[in-house]
């Protein structure tokens, strides 16, 4: 009587109870106590599970401390900043305000990236290597001048003529069959301003007024209204969409236009039973992209 359980047995009344399992910590736990600690979200969290308390951790890194003491001083004094901004921030050597436009820039710039690639370039590329098969006579408008021309080649960021050479498609205004181009030339209106002094073109695809094709492709089939960079101003039947031009007019007397030169475009107003605002915002620049 009275002597210990027997091997095996179930606990006594006095044994251990098992313990409960915290629950994980939120978000917002981690956040506050990465903020109040200055330490990665990781270690905060790792504290709030029963791990590594942040204030060792700041004793065995640091270095590395210092680091989001600086950063977290610097979200203080820019409200809204995330951390991976300010790191961002801290490493550049920029200022915010460099930092975050250099960051806005390149978000542009893989927005007009996604952009172009959904937008299939085939009938584009087959107009102009018809061009180049056929040994088609061309007149090539430049932002001063025009040029009567074959077509060689054509490359990611340049033309090769047989006659002109190399010539960078920034360059480039307009081509077209020489004969439809004597024809038209006559009777298009043009910016006395701009036939002057042609818009410049930004070499950065962000900050030219149309660089993504997408708005474009609802009004394939419509007549439009084009304003070039050298003044000139081009109306007719949209043909075909690519990535990086458009052509224009009448089958088998198209006019090749590259959108680096598009300085407005104009369409056809939206039948007014239609709730889409799809069709008149190809008549904008660019805004987000």
């Amino acid at each position: 009587m009275g002597g210990p359980p027997r091997a095996g047995g179930p606990p006594g009344r006095f044994g251990p109870r098992p313990s409960t399992p915290r629950p994980p910590p939120t978000p917002e736990q981690i956040l506050a106590l990465a903020t109040r600690e200055h330490v990665p979200a990781r270690i905060a969290k790792g504290e709030l599970e029963g791990k590594m308390k942040a204030r060792i951790w700041r004793k065995l890194h640091a270095e590395e401390a210092k680091r989001f003491d600086q950063v977290y001083e610097l979200m203080g004094q820019t409200p809204g900043l995330s951390l991976g901004d300010a790191f961002g921030i801290l490493q550049s050597g920029l200022t915010v305000q460099e930092f975050m436009a250099r960051k806005e820039r390149s978000q542009r710039k893989a927005a007009i990236k996604q952009a172009r690639g959904q937008v299939d370039n085939a009938l584009v590329a087959d107009f102009l290597g018809a061009f180049i098969e056929q040994k088609t006579e061309l007149s090539v408008v430049l932002a001063e001048r025009s040029l009567l021309d074959t077509l060689l080649a054509e490359e990611a960021i340049a033309f090769t003529f047989e006659r002109t050479g190399r010539l960078e498609k920034l360059q480039v205004v307009l081509i077209a069959r020489r004969g439809d181009w004597e024809r038209l030339m006559p009777n298009l209106e043009r910016d006395a301003k701009l036939t002057q002094k042609p818009a410049q073109v930004a070499r950065q695809p962000d900050k030219r007024p149309y660089s993504d094709p997408r708005p474009f492709l609802p009004h394939i089939g419509q007549t439009v209204k084009l304003v070039l960079r050298n003044g000139i101003t081009v109306e007719a039947p949209l043909l075909r969409v690519g990535r990086f031009d458009v052509l224009l007019g009448e089958p088998g007397h198209e006019l090749f236009v590259p959108l680096h030169a598009l300085l407005r475009f104009e369409a056809p107003p939206a039948p007014a039973d239609d709730d889409s605002d799809d069709d008149s915002e190809a008549s904008k620049p660019d805004a987000a992209s």
